[in-house]
């Protein structure tokens, strides 16, 4: 990760709760790192997951996938294919040929 202490620093506000700025300082002092320096790179660490799944995310992803793959008919490729074929040609005559009546 780019360390940004040579970088040119803007002095910025926050408020926090509680928990979060007791996270903070234990962060803080538990890796011998200044307050701004924890914010930095939690900031780089935050940006750099943008757009990728949570855990939470991820595992309910997952779950829906393994209910859904035992779903997935047993047909083979063939077996698609012409059905595939006699829907389009279907399609191309017309469709159905009994046409339900248009309600008023």
């Amino acid at each position: 990760m780019v360390r940004p202490e040579c970088m040119a620093t803007t002095k910025v506000t926050f408020t926090l709760d509680e928990a979060a700025l007791d996270s903070l300082r234990k962060a803080a002092e538990r890796l011998d790192m200044s307050w701004s320096e924890i914010v930095r790179e939690a900031l780089l660490e935050f940006h750099s997951r943008i757009g990728r799944l949570g855990e939470r995310e991820r595992i309910g992803m997952l779950r829906t996938f393994d209910q859904l793959v035992p779903r997935i008919p047993d047909r083979s490729a063939d077996s698609v294919d012409s059905e595939l074929a006699r829907l389009r040609k279907s399609r191309r005559m017309g469709g159905r040929r009994d046409h339900p009546p248009a309600s008023a």
